[in-house]
């Protein structure tokens, strides 16, 4: 892995398992120093993966890795985890929200905005998005001192077709549109926001939640949207990589203000998977979403 990410700096935020990790990790092998938050600092839960070991695996992918404890709807912790990297490291270069409680979204799944309780919504918009709001906040005056920068937030297609539910939806709306307008008032600073659309993720919860068939297959069944198999689904690291060749392109600021499917990512850019795919794991329930 090359280290083009050399002498960079690095926050992703949710980063002790899933799609946070993968990021993480990717720029990590890209040679970057990389911050890595998330509540879960000790083992023996659930799910596997701590924000301590997702930092272990940076360090011996060539990079480097710094684990920080924050529950991101501590906006005080939210705050120190900035004011640390600005203290060891006096500069920013890319900020990746990817916090989201996607284990609390599992059992709603599905569910009509009625039979929901009043809470969906709190973790849909306070944690998905607002969480968001207040990283990039904190993040943005030392990034300002950097200078060319990159924000990535982590969206899906549940942006502009039903998707999960209600509050997903218009959480996933809404960081689009934080993306979009963040970029206006950044374009002049030379920071460029995107929203990174993944597919469907092989993380741990999925790997775990999801059982085999007959056929030893992983079929993930979404309420509504149809059935997928989880070997064409994209590795964690896959947007990681998108991250990674947004960083300096000579067209980010083109691309700054709107969303992007990791995989046409991936045509556009020349990366690909871990294992040299192009994975597209387009749900039927998605097909005819506008783009």
């Amino acid at each position: 892995m090359g280290q083009q990410l050399e002498g960079r700096v690095a926050v992703v935020t949710g980063a002790s398992r899933g799609i946070g990790k993968g990021i993480a990790v990717e720029l990590g092998a890209n040679g970057a120093t990389v911050y890595v938050t998330g509540r879960t600092t000790a083992t023996g839960g659930i799910l596997p993966g701590t924000v301590g070991q997702t930092a272990k695996e940076i360090d011996e992918l060539g990079g480097r890795g710094i684990a920080l404890a924050c529950d991101h709807r501590n906006d005080d912790t939210v705050a120190e985890v900035f004011e640390q990297v600005r203290a060891e490291q006096g500069r920013l270069d890319i900020l990746v929200n990817n916090v989201f409680s996607a284990p609390d979204l599992a059992p709603w799944l599905g569910k009509k905005f009625w039979e929901l309780p009043i809470e969906a919504w709190d973790q849909c918009i306070d944690i998905g998005v607002r969480s968001h709001y207040v990283a990039a906040a904190f993040g943005v005056p030392l990034m300002l001192e950097t200078g060319p920068g990159l924000i990535a937030n982590i969206s899906s297609p549940g942006a502009v077709a039903y998707s999960h539910n209600v509050p997903y939806g218009v959480g996933k709306a809404a960081v689009d549109r934080l993306s979009h307008d963040m970029a206006v008032e950044l374009r002049p600073h030379g920071i460029g926001v995107v929203s990174l659309w993944p597919g469907i993720v092989a993380t741990e919860m999925l790997a775990l939640g999801v059982p085999r068939n007959a056929q030893g297959r992983q079929i993930l069944t979404l309420p509504g949207e149809g059935d997928f198999d989880l070997a064409d689904a994209d590795s964690p690291r896959f947007a990681g990589r998108a991250v990674v060749a947004l960083f300096g392109a000579p067209d980010i600021q083109e691309r700054s203000g709107k969303a992007f499917r990791v995989a046409d990512l991936a045509e556009a850019y020349g990366f690909t998977d871990i294992d040299g795919r192009i994975p597209r794991t387009l749900m039927p329930g998605r097909a005819k979403q506008r783009q």
